[in-house]
C-alpha cells in the first residue's frame, strides 16, 4: 500500500510495502500469546487477513473472561505489539514509537481563546426527535430505552444522576481536551453549552474550524485551540510533542478524550499516535483522566441480565419469524438469523457485533483504545469508556451497506440513534464518570466495558447481529435510498 510519509507510519516488510495486514495479523497474535497460544498462532497463520480477521479478534475478548489477569496481559502486549512494531518517519528516517515520548518539538504551538456568548444550560436536557427532553419526559425516556433493551439499565442510573447533579454539567476545574474536536461523536458542543473549559485539537482545514468557531461563539463554555503561524489545528500522526506539550501547560485537571476517527490504515495510524500522546502526556501530568467511547460494533463480554434479555427475545420471536428462520438458516448453511447466544447458556456471554464491512483497521484502531483504557484504570487513572450506540454518522452512512443495514435495524430489536442525541447521551456519561472516579470499581475489566453501555439493542437481540446484518440490509434498503 501507498502512505504518506509523515509522522506515525506502518513498519516497511521485506517487500518494501507497508502491509496492515500483515501489521494488523502481529498484533493480535502478539496479544493472545501470553494467555492463548494455540490462539496466537492461529491468528500467525491466517492468511487472508482482510476477511479473516473476526474469529482472531473475538478470540482476544474471549481469552480474557474469568480472569483479570488475562485481561490484563492481553492489553499489555497488545499495546507493546502496537508500539513496537509501528514507526515514526521524520525527514526521510524512521524511528520507533516510543521516541516520541522525548522528542522535542520543532515548533512550539500557540492558544487561541474563544469564550462563549450565551449562558451556561443549568438542566440537563436531551435532544431527541426534534424535541428537549428533560426532567420527568428524560427519566420517561431512559426508562423506555432499558424496558426495550436499548441501553443498560446502569447506564439509565448514571443519566439520572448527572440530571440531578446539574452543577457537574460545566465539569469545574477541569480542561477537557477534545482529541478529534470535528466529530459527529465528539462531546464539543454539549460541553460547551454546559458552559466547560474545552480544548480542541483538530486538522488544520479552515472549513472544520469554521464549525467549531461557531460552535463555541454560540456556546458558554471557554474554547482553546493549537495555533501555529496564524494557523488553526494541529496534525496528529506528524505533531505528537508538540500537542502534548501544549496539552501540558494548560491550566485545570485534564482529561485527555480521544474521539479521532480516519478512513482505512489511517486510523490506525493516529490511534497509535494519540497513544503514544497519552504516555507522555501522563508523564507530565500524573493527575491525567482519560475519556473514550467504545464502539457497538465490536465483540464484548455482556452481563448475565443481557444474555437472558437475548435468549428470551428468541423464545418470544412471532410466527413469521419462526416461520421463516428455520430455511433461511437452511439456504445460507446456518450463516443468517443465528441466535446471539445457546439455549442453555447461563452466566457471562460474548456479544459479537463486529461488522466485515468496517475492515480490521478500524477494528485495531478501537481495540487499541480498549486496551489504552484496561491498563490506565488498572494503574489508578480515571477511565471514562463506554459504549456508544449505533449512530448515523457521515462515516457510517456513506457506507451504502451499512446504511442500509442501519435502516432496517429496527426489525431486529436494534434502535439506531441521530447524531445529536448520541452526543449528549455520551457527553452525561462523560460527566457522570469524571465526578465518580470513572465509576464504581469492578473485579474484571469486562464489567467496566459493560457497565452504563448504551449499546442500541446489539447485546440483547434475539440474534447473532451479524448474521441479521444481511436480512436488516435488505429491508432497509428504501428507507436507506430516499
Amino acid at each position: 500500500m501507498s502512505e504518506q510519509q509523515h509522522g506515525v507510519v506502518f513498519p516497511t516488510g521485506p517487500d518494501g510495502r507497508r502491509s496492515t495486514s500483515g501489521t494488523g495479523r502481529r498484533v493480535v497474535a502478539d496479544a493472545l500469546r501470553p494467555v492463548d497460544p494455540t490462539g496466537a498462532a492461529a491468528a500467525e497463520r491466517e492468511t487472508n487477513w482482510r476477511a479473516g480477521y473476526l474469529p482472531h479478534v473475538r478470540r482476544t475478548t474471549e481469552a480474557a473472561l474469568g480472569s483479570r489477569d488475562a485481561a490484563l496481559a492481553i492489553a499489555a502486549a497488545g499495546l507493546e505489539s502496537v508500539h513496537r512494531q509501528l514507526r515514526v518517519a521524520v525527514d526521510g528516517d524512521e524511528v520507533e514509537l516510543a521516541t516520541l515520548r522525548s522528542a522535542v518539538a520543532p515548533t512550539a504551538l500557540r492558544t487561541e481563546t474563544v469564550t462563549g456568548t450565551a449562558e451556561p444550560e443549568h438542566e440537563l436536557s436531551l435532544p431527541l426527535h426534534g424535541r428537549r427532553l428533560r426532567g420527568a419526559e428524560l427519566a420517561d425516556q431512559l426508562d423506555a430505552w432499558v424496558a426495550r433493551g436499548v441501553v443498560e439499565p446502569s447506564c439509565a442510573a448514571a443519566v439520572r444522576t448527572v440530571a440531578e447533579h446539574p452543577e457537574w454539567l460545566a465539569l469545574p476545574g477541569r480542561t477537557v481536551a477534545v482529541l478529534g474536536a470535528g466529530a459527529e461523536m465528539g462531546p464539543l458542543t454539549a460541553l460547551l453549552r454546559w458552559g466547560a473549559r474545552v480544548a480542541a485539537v483538530d486538522l488544520p482545514r479552515p472549513p472544520l474550524w469554521d464549525r467549531v468557531l461557531d460552535t463555541a461563539h454560540r456556546g458558554a463554555g471557554t474554547l482553546l485551540l493549537p495555533t501555529r503561524d496564524g494557523a488553526r489545528g494541529a496534525d496528529l500522526i506528524g505533531e505528537v510533542p508538540a500537542v502534548a506539550d501544549w496539552l501540558g501547560g494548560l491550566d485545570g485537571v485534564p482529561v485527555l478524550g480521544n474521539y479521532v476517527y480516519a478512513d482505512g490504515a489511517t486510523n490506525v495510524r493516529v490511534s497509535a499516535a494519540v497513544d503514544a500522546l497519552t504516555l507522555r502526556l501522563a508523564g507530565q501530568r500524573p493527575d491525567l483522566a482519560l475519556a473514550f467511547l467504545a464502539t457497538p460494533t465490536d465483540v464484548f463480554v455482556v452481563p448475565e441480565e443481557a444474555v437472558a434479555a437475548s435468549q428470551a427475545a428468541y423464545a418470544s420471536r412471532g410466527r413469521t419469524a419462526k416461520l421463516l428462520g428455520r430455511p433461511l438458516r437452511t439456504v445460507s448453511a446456518g450463516r443468517l438469523l443465528q441466535r446471539a447466544h445457546p439455549r442453555d447458556a447461563h452466566g457471562p456471554g460474548i456479544a459479537d457485533s463486529l461488522v466485515p464491512q468496517q475492515g480490521p483497521n478500524y477494528a485495531l484502531a478501537k481495540r487499541l483504545q480498549r486496551w489504552r483504557a484496561t491498563t490506565a484504570r488498572a494503574a489508578g487513572a480515571t477511565v471514562s469508556m463506554n459504549v456508544a450506540p449505533p449512530t448515523r454518522t457521515r462515516s457510517v452512512v456513506k457506507n451504502r451497506a451499512l446504511a442500509a443495514a442501519y435502516a432496517g435495524a429496527h426489525r431486529f430489536g436494534v434502535e439506531v440513534f441521530e447524531p445529536a442525541t448520541s452526543n449528549v447521551l455520551m457527553a452525561a456519561l462523560l460527566v457522570h464518570d469524571l465526578h465518580t472516579g470513572g465509576g464504581p470499581a469492578h473485579e474484571e475489566p469486562w464489567q467496566d466495558e459493560a457497565h452504563a453501555a448504551a449499546h442500541g439493542g446489539l447485546w440483547r437481540t434475539a440474534y447473532s447481529p451479524r448474521s441479521a446484518l444481511g436480512l436488516a440490509a435488505v429491508l432497509g434498503l428504501g428507507a436507506a435510498r430516499g
